[in-house]
């Protein structure tokens, strides 16, 4: 359970750097069977490994039609540029909706596809914690402890991982209330921060595993629902922590219609997209520590939950 609710979650947009690291493809195929790929990014594997099948069937009762959902995963910026650069995705399922803006800024996703689905097309959140080790043997408690002499950090390549470009964004929003928009003591904040990150993994989840797996860092800047599922692997070794100021953010999805068009799967990849809202897949969502945003099933898991709303 976390520790304390958050006093300020903030909503804001956010700019990152791409960097390419290869294609691949696959070709739809015809006949009563169908496929679509989802490209996605790093900590949705679980949440995609379980919603695929209820859609499965879902589609199957609906159409007669058999599909299979074919997975990619990575960095959220990364996979923007796969995806750009011949990656087949139908759909994309990614971090923030600067990487699918990428897609469309290069002729793929046609424009207003932010306003096709409700709630700006991000059917669960999810926000920005600490992951420390049971105990908090260094007494981490929110931002200002993460540039201490003695603490070291693990947090992702803003250059590759949209999550990482959350974290970023939290610590600058904590940075922007305690020195008033004093932009020149804001970014020494954030180059002292960086200063103590031990290594720039390339994705959310391989940072987890750096953190988890490899017993690197005090502190793992993650994730809501990644720091939740290392806390349900493995509840006496790690605990979360609310820093007071963090981000709503808002994981975006989108038909990529070059690809669907070409592939004969609109019709099946929209309604991917639109089966993300139903309540089945709405409580899948919360079962894999996203936030459901239908208000109603949100509050089922007010105990998973308890930052649910921001003062």
């Amino acid at each position: 359970m976390i520790k304390k609710k958050f006093r300020n979650i903030c909503l804001v947009s956010v700019l990152g750097i791409a960097v390419f690291a290869g294609v691949c493809s696959y070709d739809a195929g015809a006949g009563s069977n169908i496929h679509i790929i989802n490209v996605s990014y790093d900590p949705t594997r679980e949440l995609y490994e379980s919603y695929n099948e209820i859609f499965k069937e879902h589609w199957k009762e609906k159409t007669g039609q058999d599909v299979d959902v074919i997975q990619s995963h990575g960095g959220s910026g990364k996979q923007a540029l796969e995806v750009i650069n011949g990656l087949q995705a139908d759909v994309v399922t990614l971090a923030l909706d600067y990487d699918i803006d990428a897609i469309e800024n290069a002729g793929m996703i046609q424009s207003g596809w932010k306003e096709e689905l409700p709630d700006d097309s991000a059917p669960y959140t999810s926000t920005i914690v600490f992951l420390v080790r049971k105990g908090n043997p260094k007494n981490i408690q929110d931002w200002d402890d993460l540039i201490r002499d003695d603490v070291d950090v693990i947090t992702p390549n803003p250059k590759t991982s949209g999550g990482a470009r959350w974290n970023y964004l939290a610590a600058w929003a904590y940075a922007q209330k305690i020195y008033n928009n004093d932009e020149e003591k804001m970014e020494a904040f954030i180059k002292k921060l960086y200063q103590n990150v031990l290594v720039l993994d390339s994705g959310a989840r391989s940072a987890t595993t750096s953190f988890v797996e490899n017993g690197q860092g005090d502190v793992l800047i993650a994730w809501e629902n990644e720091a939740f599922l290392s806390v349900k692997d493995d509840p006496d070794e790690f605990e979360i922590i609310a820093p007071s100021i963090s981000v709503l953010a808002q994981p975006s999805v989108a038909v990529v219609d070059e690809v669907a068009e070409n592939r004969g799967t609109e019709e099946v990849s929209r309604e991917y997209l639109n089966y993300l809202y139903s309540d089945d897949a709405q409580r899948i969502a919360a079962e894999n520590y996203y936030r459901p945003v239908n208000q109603e099933i949100l509050e089922e898991y007010s105990d998973v939950f308890d930052g649910t709303e921001d003062d």
